[in-house]
This record gives C-alpha cells, structure tokens and sequence, in this order.
C-alpha cells in the first residue's frame, strides 16, 4: 500500500505476505510444503521504506525445518526476473515447454515439476529491484538500486532480513544464480561473508563473472577466441560442419576446438596486421572448418567472428538464424541480408509461454494479487545499469576473497554447449584466471549440458540439472 506524505514522497505501508497450502506427487513421494509469496522492505537511513522485493518462497512441512538447505535463486539480466528458475526449474510447478524446450502452441498449461529442488532444500525465489513486483517507493528512486554495487547490497540485506525474520540463521545457505545472476552470486558470497554471512554452496547456471570474456569491443581479442567452441557445437548440431566432424562424438572434438582456439588462434589474433597472408589463409581455413561458415566470410571478418554475425550467418542461406540464448532454435529472418537477426528465437520462444503461466499462478494458486505488471526482463533496468570495475566489470576476484575466507564453501558451474551468451569456455577462462589457491581447486563442480543457456528449458538436461544439484548439496 503506498501512501503521501507532507513531503510529497510516497511511503510504502509493508503488507504482511500470502501463504497458501500445496502437495505435489513425486515418483519418490509425495512433498507437501508452504507457497509464501510477499515483499520484504529496503529502509532508508530514516527507517522508512525505500523500496520493496518480491520475493516466492516454497518450505517443506518439517518438524525442524532450520536444519534443511535454504537455497536463495535468482536470474539475471540486469533487469530479469527469478521467473525463469522459478518456473522452469527448481519451483514444485513448471511451464510445460515439451522434451526439447522449444515454443509450444498456446493456451500455455502448469505442470508439476518432477524435477524441483524444493526436495534439496527450501526455495526462496528473488525478484531485485525493477524486475517482477519489486519496485522503490518512489519511482524516481528505481535507478538508485540499478548498478552491480547497489544491487549487491539490497539483495545482501534481503538475505539479511529473510534469514532473521525466518529464523533461518542455522540453515545451511546456498545461492542459485543464472547469468548475471551468477555475477550478482559471486560478488554475494564476497560481500556477505564480510558481514558475517558464510554459505555452504553457490550454483553458478551460465556464468559469467569476467565480462572482458563476452565483450566483442576494439582491442579485446579474448571472447572471440572463447566463442569458437561454441560455434562448433551449435554448428554440428545444424549439421553444418564437414560431413566428417559432424560424425564425430561432440566433446572431444570441442576440447580439440578449444586447445586451438586458445592456442593458435589467439596467438594470431595478437599477431594483427603482422600475421603473413599464409598464416592468415591457414587460420582463416581452420576457422572455418570449425565453425561452418565459409572461408571467404571468416576472411571479410578479419578472422574475428562476431556473435551477432554468427546467429545471422551460419543458416543465412536459409533465410534462417540461430538463437543467442540457445543456438538449438532457429527463428525465420524477414531477408537472408543483414549481420544481425531480427529477433532472437530462442528468447521469443519463452517469454508468451512463462508470462502468461506465471502471472495465472501467481493469482489463482498461491493467491497474490497485484495490479502492477511483473516485469519478467526489464530493457529499462538493463539499459540504465552501472556497471562498476569500468568496460570489464569482475566479480571473480570476490569469489576467490570468499573461498580464501570460508574454505568450506564449494561452487557447482553449470553450463550448456549452445549457449551464445555466456559460452561454456568463457566460463573456465574465468574460473582458471581467478586466482584460486590450487588446496580450492577441488571445491569446484563442473557440470555441462545439451542445452542452451537455459539448460532446463531441454527436459533431459533439466533432469540432469536435478541430479547434479542433488549431488552437490547431499555432499554439502
């Protein structure tokens, strides 16, 4: 409820949250737990309430609940929505989105998840500022929660404030975070453990932490290198390599891809305009071998493909484009001219299908009512967010503090081969260049997918997704 003051600025009067009652069948039983869905409240110096996250929590009935996992899940953007998680992967409920993830054909349906989380541990879904219903108290005031380090310290304090008001102080702790979400996880652990909040476990779902590794900008050379095994598997998966590399196994023929990527590529790529023709037609011929596009196309690209060129190029013929967030989907083009495509399939597949779920959900199941749009990916917030740590932000450095300071805490990557926006191999790089003690080395967990950057979205692999996650916190 918001209110006016003499001072014109709205105040917020906090509402107390809807909890309803639920039980799914599982084929290992039955799980009946508690929906909470609510908003928590960011106060000003003051003591006033400067803005307000929305949040959906989901807890098991148990007779001692503080000790089950608490797991924490958001997404990323800037600017996105836990929906995506939320409904996709680890709540009790999920979109139907078929075995392979790709758009079905309205009117959209809920199914039970077979695969949740919400047996691992209790769920609490985040929506930061600007995204879902989570808004400030005065709209002036969104933008001042908008940047890498304001957005650390409200979902810090949401954490905060959740834990003490739950009594949830002796729960085990873990984070859940996909794309930037997972560069909000990283900068988190760091900057919670120095206010006295350690977490036994962060999964990292498409990751990106170094963003010098995905920025296609003059004078860094690093992300195309790193993009080129993803190129190659979304390119066996069209068939659009020779007919003998679209016959071999996959993964060894990516980390064959990577190991020249990284190696040769990226030594001739330093070179410039010192590179000889020879060594340039040498490169130019083994870049497109690996990668399906033609010889003469990687020339007129000055061996530097980039990602947005690559959806538009590799089906152009067919007047077709691959996705950016899962190069699986192929989306019909207005014209076969043009570098960039004129939308991405892969995201216009998932946003009818999620809204319309959720905000039918939201209302008739766990009976939230609101009359505000739930913003489930924000271009406003996005296109306004301050990036801190200059063209490259980095959020590694904090997870490495973390590690150094609570070596108990153990990190699950998740990552799918046709993901173009945060490819698998940027994600080692950085992992690699962190500067991890080699006795921490252990304490991280790879795992990867036949998916895109929403693995879940492919039913086999959001299967897969449950198992590793089971894994990972039983042994936590």
């Amino acid at each position: 409820m918001t209110e006016t003051k003499d001072s014109d600025k709205p105040v917020i009067t906090e509402q107390p949250p809807i909890t309803t009652a639920h039980s799914i069948s599982l084929p290992a039983g039955e799980l009946v737990y508690r929906a909470t869905a609510g908003m928590l409240p960011l106060k000003d110096e003051q003591g006033e309430i400067a803005a307000q996250i929305f949040y959906t929590a989901y807890q098991l009935d148990s007779a001692d609940s503080a000790a089950r996992p608490l797991i924490f899940v958001f997404n990323g953007g800037p600017g996105s929505a836990s929906i995506w998680l939320h409904m996709g992967a680890l709540g009790p409920k999920r979109v139907d989105m078929g075995a392979e993830g790709f758009m079905p054909p309205p009117p959209y349906k809920l199914i039970d998840n077979a695969h949740t989380w919400l047996g691992l541990g209790d769920l609490v879904f985040i929506d930061p500022v600007g995204t879902g219903y989570s808004r400030a108290a005065d709209p002036d005031d969104n933008k001042k929660y908008w940047g890498l380090e304001a957005d650390l310290e409200a979902v810090g304090e949401f954490i905060r404030l959740y834990l003490s008001r739950n009594q949830r102080w002796a729960s085990p702790l873990y984070l859940a975070g996909e794309s930037y979400g997972t560069t909000r996880a990283a900068g988190l652990a760091g900057y919670l453990i120095d206010r006295g909040i350690a977490f036994n476990g962060i999964v990292l779902i498409s990751t990106v932490m170094n963003f010098q590794t995905l920025r296609f900008s003059k004078g860094n050379d690093l992300p195309y290198a790193l993009y080129v095994p993803s190129y190659c598997a979304t390119a066996h998966y069209h068939g659009a390599l020779s007919k003998e590399l679209n016959a071999r196994e996959l993964r060894p023929l990516l980390a064959e891809v990577a190991e020249w990527a990284e190696g040769d590529y990226t030594t001739a790529l330093a070179k410039g305009d010192r590179l000889s023709g020879d060594e340039r037609q040498a490169v130019a011929e083994r870049l497109s071998q690996y990668t399906g596009l033609s010889t003469r196309f990687v020339l007129g690209a000055d061996l530097r493909i980039h990602i947005m060129s690559f959806c538009k190029e590799l089906l152009r013929d067919d007047k077709r484009a691959v996705g950016r967030l899962d190069s699986r989907f192929v989306g019909i083009m207005a014209s076969a001219e043009g570098q960039r495509f004129d939308f991405d399939p892969s995201m216009h597949a998932i946003i009818p299908p999620y809204n319309a779920v959720f905000n039918q959900y939201i209302r008739q199941q766990l009976r939230y009512e609101s009359d505000l749009n739930y913003e489930i990916l924000s271009s406003r917030v996005g296109e306004n967010w301050q990036y801190a740590g200059g063209e490259f932000p980095d959020t590694s450095e904090r997870l490495r503090a973390a590690f150094a300071k609570n070596p108990f805490m153990r990190v699950l990557v998740a990552q799918g081969y046709y993901d173009l926006a945060t490819p698998f191999q940027a994600a080692y790089y950085s992992l690699a260049h962190m500067g991890l003690d080699s006795d921490l080395r252990g304490n991280v967990t790879i795992a990867e997918y036949e998916a895109g950057h929403m693995m879940y979205l492919h039913e086999a692999s959001l299967a897969k997704l449950k198992a590793d996650a089971a894994v990972f916190i039983t042994a936590g």
